[in-house]
């Protein structure tokens, strides 16, 4: 089965700091790095490494070659990324001393996708093929009502979050994943309206993740590693774990693969360049 994945391609300005800058603080970086990144960028990146067939519909402006690139050498199908006038979409991110991070984004071309191009691109999907959705790009519910019409199963991970977006979106999805926090949000919402042909999977972090269907509840715990930067690990988790659905694994195992991946992926500093091969994955599981 192949992965489309309508979603965002940024360009990460990583600044590493001591402490988060408060309100009226001025401060020093520690280092600064330009990466590949964005949501739908990262996913798509885990799910090539972890051998899904994945295609990835999105926009980049005119200097941003070197992010299709990065993309392309790791087997992500670009054809679906049209190149327009608006510059590409960037996140300002500060990531501490403890690996954790806080993230300003602009969406730039990730919302300016052609939908028209984008139900183009599903042309060639089969049913039983899956679509990933993210909340960085523009027209998401018009993309999941044309993956449904086709027979695609629609997976949306509602990120950043919007209550009135992800209420709109659970008609039209199969699997909806969240982190502890974006769950909380969508309870105070919605309370248990989510619908119960929608499979919930959850990620806590280091807590481990629970995937949650029709009355079902499996929870698999986090590999414990010293935490270097979290930037990408619930995108590595997703991208794993739909990929390994997707060639045919049990859910459990998926799972725990999935967090292994997540695990290397935060003891690496970065987004793109921090997502694990499958080799990796595998040889960690070893050791």
């Amino acid at each position: 089965m192949r992965v489309y994945n309508f979603g965002s391609v940024n360009i990460d300005h990583v600044y590493r700091v001591a402490h988060f800058v408060q309100p009226g603080e001025t401060r020093a970086v520690t280092s600064y790095h330009r990466f590949l990144g964005g949501k739908g960028a990262n996913q798509s990146l885990a799910l090539a490494r972890a051998g899904a067939p994945v295609s990835h519909i999105g926009a980049v402006d005119h200097g941003s070659e070197w992010a299709l690139d990065e993309l392309q050498a790791s087997g992500v199908d670009v054809s679906g990324i049209a190149t327009v006038n608006t510059p590409t979409g960037h996140a300002i991110i500060q990531v501490d001393d403890s690996g954790e991070n806080c993230i300003l984004i602009e969406a730039g071309a990730n919302a300016r996708v052609s939908v028209d191009a984008l139900k183009a691109h599903l042309g060639s999907a089969a049913a039983g093929d899956w679509l990933l959705l993210q909340n960085e790009t523009n027209g998401v519910e018009d993309a999941a009502r044309a993956a449904c019409a086709r027979g695609l199963s629609v997976a949306y991970n509602p990120a950043p979050f919007d209550a009135e977006t992800a209420a709109a979106m659970l008609d039209h999805i199969a699997l909806l994943i969240v982190n502890g926090s974006e769950f909380e949000a969508l309870r105070a919402t919605l309370g248990d309206a989510v619908p119960a042909q929608v499979d919930l999977l959850i990620t806590h972090g280091e807590h481990g993740a629970e995937y949650r269907s029709r009355g079902d509840q499996i929870f698999v715990p986090a590999r414990k590693v010293k935490a270097i930067d979290t930037t990408a690990a619930g995108d590595t988790f997703i991208g794993y774990y739909l990929a390994s659905v997707s060639a045919g694994l049990d859910r459990v195992s998926a799972l725990e693969r999935a967090a292994l991946a997540s695990a290397l992926c935060v003891s690496v500093a970065g987004a793109a360049v921090s997502i694990p091969t499958a080799d990796a994955v595998s040889h960690f599981a070893r050791h």
